[in-house]
């Protein structure tokens, strides 16, 4: 599956890149929920979490899903048609209405078959919400039955949460993050604006690809690959990019209906991506490779050594050579006349980390 972003029409103003600050709270908050994620952002969440008192404690796991498996939209901009592109409002500003359907669908963990926009008064939607609520991890139901029990009462706790994670962690935090932020974000514009739209998407991520209209039959087209499928359309709503530090090595692509989408980019991008990744893991399942890579693991030999070790011809360890080589897996060593293959023993040890990142990107 993939995210398909399609450029036909896609005059300059119509990306727009922002920083925020809600965008930044709620990648922290997933951080500080699911730091298996982020092994580089361990000791911080543990610091931040340990040292907090119980009330935060209470509220980091209450309010869970709304920033865990699917990121809540009220923490991004667009929420208000007459506010300019990127601009943002506090979460706890939103219209009871508002906040209830977008809250509806987190609970929910998608929005493809939900219609929530009316779950505070109709019967079918409340149903709805609970049955799928029910199938997830707790706490979701238990934040669907308190959305529709008082969301009033649910809103202003949220407000009060997220003040109490200003004077917890984020002020501090952010006073360090933002001029981060800002360098990523004029990076990107500086792109937009001498490379075009197509060069600044594709910078993004790894798992980027440009596809251009005449080769393709079709429009020209960026596509991300993402456990998810959608087509977005920057010439018909506006497309918002906000970069994030604490939130990588994750790229969110929001696409909620009637709202416009945001895409929430690393401000550094893993240097693999999910095909690259499977590819190495790949090249270790054929048995003669296997073998190859364990004796030049112990030292770097030449073809001919291989090959007579091997039982194979010359052209068929270069072929195997060539592939581990194309995947950065072996370093070519020059002596004289003779090349040495090693085994990139650092390299081999990254995949199980270079995986684990690809899977979350």
């Amino acid at each position: 599956m993939s995210v398909v972003i399609v450029l036909d029409g896609a005059v300059r103003g119509r990306l727009t890149v922002t920083v925020s600050p809600f965008a930044e709270l709620a990648a922290c908050l997933h951080v500080l929920t699911e730091h298996g994620h982020h092994a580089g952002r361990t000791a911080w969440a543990r610091q931040v979490t340990d040292s907090a008192a119980p009330e935060f404690r209470a509220g980091l796991h209450r309010f869970a899903p709304l920033w865990t498996a699917l990121r809540w939209r009220g923490f991004y901009p667009g929420l208000d048609a007459s506010a300019p592109p990127g601009h943002g409002s506090s979460p706890g500003a939103l219209p009871l209405d508002r906040f209830a359907e977008l809250t509806a669908y987190t609970c929910a963990s998608g929005y493809h078959g939900f219609a929530f926009g009316r779950v505070l008064r109709d019967r079918t939607q409340a149903a709805a919400l609970r049955q799928a609520a029910s199938g997830l991890a707790e706490p979701h139901l238990r934040l669907a039955e308190d959305l529709l029990r008082d969301p009033e009462a649910l809103r202003a706790d949220l407000a009060g949460f997220v003040e109490l994670c200003r004077r917890v962690f984020f002020d501090a935090l952010w006073a360090d993050t933002e001029p981060v932020l800002a360098r990523a974000a004029h990076r990107v514009r500086q792109r937009l604006a001498d490379e075009g739209p197509a060069a600044a998407l594709v910078s993004l991520s790894p798992s980027g690809a440009r596809i251009a209209g005449e080769a393709a039959g079709g429009p020209e087209r960026v596509v991300f690959d993402k456990v998810h499928h959608a087509v977005v359309s920057p010439a018909r709503t506006p497309l918002v990019l906000i970069p994030t530090l604490y939130g990588a090595p994750h790229l969110l692509v929001k696409n909620e209906p009637g709202l416009p989408p945001v895409v929430h980019f690393p401000v550094e991008a893993p240097d693999v991506g999910v095909t690259p990744a499977r590819s190495r893991m790949l090249a270790l399942t054929d048995p003669r490779r296997v073998r190859l890579c364990r004796l030049i693991a112990r030292q770097a030999m030449t073809t001919a050594d291989l090959a007579a070790r091997l039982s194979m011809t010359r052209p068929q360890v270069s072929r195997h050579l060539r592939v581990l080589r194309d995947l950065g897996l072996v370093r070519v060593e020059r002596n004289g006349r003779y090349v040495h293959y090693g085994l990139d023993l650092a390299a081999v040890e990254r995949l199980g980390r270079d995986v684990a990142v690809a899977l979350q990107y």
